[in-house]
């Protein structure tokens, strides 16, 4: 890790990618009473803020810089070990440490963060003017716990991103996406069950402010494992393996839908969704694909819908033939973009940043594709953009092609 502005900057961007880094440092703050919190990237030479939670008004930015020879991360970069202290005045350690007395803090904590290769990236910190309560041994796991997530954490955004950009070269992509298949799919897996152990145990808190952050946590979670579980159907299917599907019969897929739908209404209590069922009989599937089917649908119809516009669920059962359409309002697709929209890791040039990687539609045909139907989309600006997904209720019915 090198000093210069580029690099500085480059590892800024990456502390900023992770959406969880302002939950944790507000949950740092809260749980001690400090009032201020940073992840600081620490070299040899430089001292410099990716992401700040400032309490008491300490006028630092992210990418504001300090002389890192005034820090006490310095030392704890040398030692590779937390520094901590609760009242720096009457510690015998640090009462003449110039640090305290040029900040003007007594209380103070800096864990190390290090990516799992081994490189020092900087460090979790937090101080007060105040005393505070900081070198109890639950204080100090949790600072712990929140760098090593982070580190790891770093680690994954920075192969993402080598990987992002090495897709560029058209000569390697199906190299390379299986390479971003690893790292999403299993390098992922790990932080992300820590993270969610760690939101699932704050949401429980009785305090309200710490269990909102815990909530926040697990949406957001929630969503990562969406994505990872979109890449591993498509690298399943790359891989010649195909969709995986367990057909049987299932007679209550009604009641199965609806509690999609029930899940996604909870989540956009905004939106107002028109379900329409109307099923006689069972239908041999997959129900959990069905699900995911129907769930990927809806979510699209979600975030591309006009918010005034309903977007109606209808569920038909007829001639031995489930049909599953969502509809939705707003602007139609371009004509030129609905040849190309079942396609993997595809998206409109004027996609929003951060709004997937571009593999649930296509999972959504692999997944009707396997049950032996077929997917189509229709889109105009008087009757909105319906998705239609038809499969055969028995499989002894002759599949759509």
């Amino acid at each position: 890790m090198d000093d210069s502005a580029a690099s500085i900057a480059q590892d800024i961007a990456a502390v900023k990618r992770i959406s969880a880094v302002p939950s944790l440092l507000r949950i740092v703050c809260d749980n001690t009473g400090m009032r201020f919190a940073a992840v600081a990237r620490v070299t040899e030479g430089t001292w410099t803020a990716c992401a700040v939670q400032d309490g008491i008004n300490l006028g630092l930015l992210p990418g504001n810089q300090l002389d890192v020879h005034s820090t006490l991360c310095k030392e704890a970069r040398a030692s590779r070990q937390p520094i901590a202290f609760d009242h720096a005045s009457e510690d015998p350690v640090y009462r003449g440490h110039h640090t305290p007395r040029i900040y003007g803090i007594e209380s103070y904590i800096s864990v190390p963060i290090v990516r799992p290769g081994g490189e020092y990236f900087g460090n979790l910190c937090a101080l007060d003017p105040v005393p505070r309560h900081v070198t109890d041994p639950k204080t100090m796991a949790m600072f712990q716990s929140f760098a090593e997530l982070i580190g790891r954490q770093l680690d994954v955004e920075e192969r993402q991103e080598e990987t992002e950009d090495a897709l560029l070269d058209a000569r390697a992509t199906a190299e390379l996406r299986e390479q971003f298949i690893a790292v999403l799919g299993h390098d992922l897996r790990s932080p992300l069950a820590s993270i969610g152990a760690i939101g699932q145990i704050l949401a429980r808190r009785p305090e309200a402010d710490i269990a909102r952050y815990g909530r926040r946590l697990n949406g957001s979670t929630d969503r990562m494992s969406k994505l990872i579980e979109d890449v591993l159907d498509f690298a399943r299917g790359r891989m010649g393996s195909g969709m995986g599907v367990r057909i049987v019969l299932v007679d209550d897929l009604e009641s199965a839908l609806r509690n999609v739908v029930a899940e996604l209404r909870d989540s956009h209590v905004e939106w107002n969704i028109d379900e329409h069922y109307k099923i006689d009989g069972g239908v041999e599937c997959d129900l959990g694909r069905m699900q995911q089917l129907l769930s990927n649908l809806l979510g699209n119809a979600l975030a591309h819908g006009a918010l005034d516009t309903p977007v109606s669920v209808d569920v038909v059962l007829e001639a031995q033939w489930l049909s599953i359409s969502v509809t939705n309002g707003g602007l139609p697709i371009a004509t030129s973009n609905l040849e190309k929209i079942f396609e993997p890791y595809w998206r409109p040039a004027e996609s929003k940043p951060g709004g997937g990687l571009g593999l649930g539609l296509h999972i959504c045909s692999q997944i009707v594709q396997a049950h032996g139907g077929n997917l189509s989309v229709v889109s105009d600006l008087e009757n909105g953009t319906r998705f239609t997904a038809k499969i055969p209720a028995r499989r002894s019915i002759t599949s759509l092609r």
